[in-house]
């Protein structure tokens, strides 16, 4: 009998992690479906999964605010796109000029400045990202909540774009970055993000081609030893 109740306590343990796993998994490895065309003068027909590793490669490295687009989008297509699948064909996007963030708008949606789909703007108040769709101009704002990034991280990242970081405090700020990236991705996007319907958003493009891509000003420090 006691033998019997330890397999079955062994299996329910076994089931519990198994599981505990999937969920995580699923967690971690966010994605959304997308609408496109399925050729170059084709039809509104190709449906695809779009994840945060197909974004890692078109931006070139996975970071926390890579994560905070990929996530932050995802949550404001939720009210867009109730139905699960964005129309890549039917959206556009302002971001803050954040290199992370600027890619994950660009990939995600299909917004493109020439096509009159994407901009960046710097003056977004309370908010990183403004997405619209374009048949019915249902727009909203996405926010990150307050508490939920760690001050250390913008603290330290204004000194890096100063140059001012040693290499040694560079892998610190690394280490800062990925706990918070993790934190984002086991955690629940509704305690971390606030997505804000705009009634009167007016849709108005700025020429500015200057930003700083922050993500390279120190790619040519030494290595901390």
């Amino acid at each position: 009998m006691k033998n019997i109740v330890v397999i079955l306590i062994l299996s329910t343990v076994i089931s519990c992690q198994s599981k505990g796993h999937e969920q995580q998994n699923q967690t971690t490895t966010p994605e959304i479906t997308v609408l496109d065309t399925d050729f170059s003068k084709g039809q509104l027909t190709l449906e695809h999964d779009i994840n945060l590793q197909d974004l890692e490669h078109f931006h070139g490295h996975l970071c926390d605010g890579l994560v905070q687009g990929f996530l932050g989008i995802k949550a404001g297509m939720h009210i867009l796109y109730p139905n699960g699948i964005i129309d890549r064909t039917n959206t556009r996007i302002v971001s803050k000029s954040s290199p992370c963030l600027t890619d994950a708008a660009i990939y995600l949606t299909g917004g493109r400045y020439q096509y009159n789909s994407f901009y960046v703007d710097d003056s977004i108040t309370n908010g990183f990202y403004i997405i619209q769709r374009i048949d019915n101009l249902k727009t909203v704002k996405i926010q990150m909540n307050l508490g939920v990034k760690p001050p250390e991280i913008d603290i330290m990242g204004a000194k890096a774009i100063k140059g001012t970081l040693s290499s040694c405090d560079l892998e610190t700020l690394k280490i800062l970055e990925n706990h918070f990236t993790q934190h984002l991705l086991t955690t629940d996007s509704e305690t971390n993000f606030t997505v804000t319907e705009l009634t009167n958003f007016k849709w108005n493009p700025l020429i500015k081609h200057d930003y700083t891509k922050t993500d390279i000003l120190n790619k040519n420090k030494s290595i901390c030893n």
